[in-house]
């Protein structure tokens, strides 16, 4: 796997104060991961996601750099874009560049089937974790075969897989073929979202097959155990992790059941979440029972222990922590 690259140490130390103030505070008020949404478009119509099913008109180019630097302002240090399918998008190119200048690492997200239509190998350069979604829902399992050719592309290349019940019994054959490429396996269950199908395994079996795969594949299977444990535990969920949508606003506490936003290109994130509306929309995701089992919320330890802050990341800092 490619060595980290080193951000600039401000960075560094900005990040261990925000953890220390989490800690101190019993209260995730400050995220350490964003996913933002650069397009709603996507060519593919996955059974279980509801993101193709909304329309939502492309943010200017500019809208989508303010945002970037808002987040490289904030406590973030890992930033993950995605879709939709960010590949549709014709300033990618400029927007992953401007990215490579702030003191971020870039996760980047896509469903691979436009690969061989851009220039990936030069996308690659601006980005630290590959994330390709190859399941049964995107439709493209051949990918399997080029994964060994995007493993030598410089990032560390992972493929995302979304397991839908009836394909539970196929997973191991997909982490075969990451271990074989030398890649990475990041797994999730097919969550149940509003406006979808119930797709989602059954949690007990899930849980144990992923657990026997992360034991026989160690070096593979970075989906951590944090996440899979509370699968089926209540309020398990919490704000270490946040997401911006492709309408620009960072939805709070979740975007699964929102009680408030801001544009995220207009109002400083920070001030946000210092404020008196965002500690009580944290409160109210505590008391939240829907446990959506989405991965954003729940793969980091809500009890903010430090230790178990830098396990949820260690799988994508790998080369530095």
């Amino acid at each position: 796997m490619a060595s980290i690259r080193l951000l600039p140490l401000k960075k560094y130390l900005s990040t261990a104060r925000y953890a220390a103030a989490n800690y101190a505070k019993k209260d995730f008020r400050y995220p350490f991961y964003c996913t933002f949404k650069v397009i709603q478009r996507c060519d593919s119509r996955c059974e279980f996601c509801d993101v193709w099913r909304k329309r939502m008109p492309d943010m200017p180019t500019e809208k989508v750099l303010r945002i970037i630097d808002n987040v490289a302002n904030s406590s973030v240090v890992l930033l993950s874009m995605e879709g939709g399918e960010p590949l549709l998008r014709k300033d990618i190119g400029e927007i992953l560049e401007y990215v490579r200048t702030k003191p971020l690492y870039l996760l980047f997200t896509t469903s691979g089937k436009l690969i061989d239509r851009v220039p990936m190998r030069e996308y690659a350069k601006c980005i630290d974790f590959l994330h390709i979604s190859i399941d049964e829902g995107h439709r493209n399992l051949d990918l399997y075969e080029s994964l060994p050719e995007y493993a030598t592309w410089g990032p560390t290349v992972c493929a995302q897989i979304v397991v839908m019940r009836e394909y539970l019994k196929d997973l191991e054959w997909k982490v075969q073929q990451c271990h074989r490429a030398g890649a990475k396996a990041v797994v999730m269950p097919a969550c149940h979202l509003p406006g979808t199908d119930n797709y989602l395994p059954e949690i007990v079996a899930f849980r144990e097959e992923v657990l026997r795969l992360k034991k026989k594949y160690p070096q593979t299977v970075i989906t951590t155990e944090r996440y899979l444990k509370t699968l089926d535990r209540p309020h398990s969920c919490n704000t270490a992790s946040v997401l911006i949508d492709a309408d620009g606003r960072l939805y709070y506490p979740c975007n699964i059941n929102p009680v408030c936003s801001i544009d995220a290109s207009e109002e400083p994130i920070l001030d946000f979440l210092r404020s008196e509306r965002a500690r009580e929309c944290r409160y109210r995701m505590r008391l939240c029972g829907r446990n959506c089992h989405c991965y954003l919320y729940f793969a980091m330890d809500s009890r903010l222990s430090i230790r178990s802050t830098v396990s949820a990341l260690k799988p994508y800092l790998s080369g530095f922590v």
